[in-house]
C-alpha cells in the first residue's frame, strides 16, 4: 500500500497524503487532481478501490496502425492533448507487424472498462479486412470514433479528410503546370480512402489504368510503384501519402531522373519535416488540429451521454505547393 501510494503521488506530482484522501473518498481535493490521481491508478495497473471502480472508464483507447508514418504521431499528439484537458487519459495502441492485432488491443481495452475508442488508420478503411471487433464495441455501446474514410455498415461516427477535394488540387495544380501523363500511387484496392481519391482522378481527366498503381504505404512501396509509372511515360505522380511520395522521389533518381524538372511529386498529409526534404516535398495537408479536436469532441458527447450521428465529418484539405513539382518537361 505505502508503495503504491509513493509511485501514485509521483506520477501526479502530489503528495501521498492527497492520494491517500482520494482512495478514501475523502473531501479537501479537487477534481482536477481527484481525476489525474485515479487516472494514474490505471496507467500504474493498480486495482482502484471498489468504492471508486465505477469511475474507471476515464481511459480513452487511440489505436494506431504505425507511428512510423508521422501523421500518426501528429494525430496522437492532437487527440491525447485534447483527451486530457477533459480529464479523460489516452492509452496509446499500436499495432507492430507479426504483433498485437487491433482486435487485441479492442479486447484489451474492453478488460480495461475503457470509455471509448478512437481509431486513427485502421482496418474499419479496408472492406475486406475483418471487422468483427468493430462490432464487438458497438454491442457493449463503447463510443467510438473512426478518423479517415471508414466502411459504409460500421454505424460509427468519423472525421475525415476530403480525399477528393485532395485529388482534386493535386490534379489541377500539375495540370497547370502543363503534366499531361498523370499517375496515381494508391493503397490496396478495399481501401476507402484511395478509392475515394481514384474516383476523384477519373472525374478529372483520362487516366489510363495503367497510370494508377496500387502499394503499400511505405517509402518501399512508393519507390516500387512510381517505378513502374515512370517506366510507362508519366511525368506527374500523385501519392496517397506522404512517405509514398519519398519514394516516389527514390525511384526517379534511381533512374536519374530529376525532381522537378523531370518529374514532378505530390503528397499527401504534409506531415512532420516535408518541408525539410530535398526538394521539400509539395504536398495536399490533412488539417491534423481541427480533425483531432473534432473526433475528441463527438467522443465526449458519446461518453456524457449525448447522441451524435453515425455520419462522416467532411474536413477541407490544402495544397502546399514546394520544390517537388515543376513544368512538365517538354517532349
Amino acid at each position: 500500500m505505502t508503495r503504491r501510494l509513493a509511485e501514485v503521488a509521483k506520477k501526479v506530482g502530489v503528495s501521498e497524503a492527497t492520494v491517500s484522501r482520494v482512495l478514501n473518498g475523502k473531501p479537501g481535493v479537487s477534481e482536477v487532481t481527484r481525476q489525474a490521481v485515479l487516472s494514474a491508478l490505471d496507467v500504474l495497473g493498480y486495482e482502484r478501490p471498489t468504492q471508486l471502480r465505477g469511475e474507471r472508464a476515464r481511459l480513452v483507447g487511440l489505436v494506431l496502425p504505425e507511428l512510423q508514418n508521422p501523421i500518426f504521431p501528429a494525430f496522437a499528439e492532437v487527440i491525447g492533448g485534447a483527451l486530457a484537458q477533459l480529464g479523460l487519459t489516452p492509452v496509446l495502441c499500436t499495432q507492430t507487424k507479426g504483433g498485437v492485432s487491433e482486435a487485441d488491443y479492442v479486447a484489451l481495452l474492453l478488460q480495461q472498462q475503457v470509455s471509448g475508442v478512437v481509431f486513427a488508420g485502421g482496418l474499419y478503411a479496408q472492406a475486406d479486412a475483418p471487422h468483427d471487433h468493430y462490432r464487438q464495441l458497438a454491442e457493449r455501446n463503447i463510443p467510438v470514433v473512426l478518423v479517415n474514410a471508414s466502411i459504409a455498415d460500421l454505424g460509427f461516427p468519423g472525421v475525415s479528410c476530403d480525399d477528393a477535394v485532395a485529388v482534386e488540387q493535386a490534379w489541377r495544380h500539375l495540370a497547370s503546370l502543363g503534366h499531361e501523363r498523370i499517375g496515381l500511387v494508391l493503397g490496396p484496392a478495399d481501401h476507402v480512402p484511395s478509392a475515394r481519391k481514384l474516383a476523384a482522378a477519373r472525374a478529372m481527366g483520362e487516366l489510363p489504368e495503367e497510370h494508377v498503381v496500387r502499394a503499400m504505404f511505405s517509402i518501399e512501396g512508393g519507390h516500387a510503384a512510381a517505378s513502374r509509372l515512370i517506366d510507362r511515360g508519366v511525368t506527374g505522380i500523385i501519392c496517397a501519402s506522404d512517405p509514398l511520395a519519398l519514394g516516389a522521389i527514390r525511384a526517379a533518381r534511381r533512374k536519374g531522373l530529376d525532381i522537378p524538372s523531370q518529374v514532378s511529386v505530390v503528397g499527401y498529409d504534409d506531415s512532420a519535416f516535408m518541408n525539410c526534404t530535398e526538394p521539400p516535398l509539395t504536398t495536399v495537408r490533412q488539417p491534423i488540429e481541427a480533425m483531432g479536436r473534432a473526433a475528441v469532441e463527438l467522443l465526449n458527447t458519446q461518453i456524457t451521454g449525448g447522441s451524435v450521428t453515425p455520419e462522416e465529418l467532411l474536413f477541407e484539405p490544402e495544397l502546399v505547393v514546394r520544390g517537388s513539382t515543376a513544368q512538365a518537361p517538354r517532349s
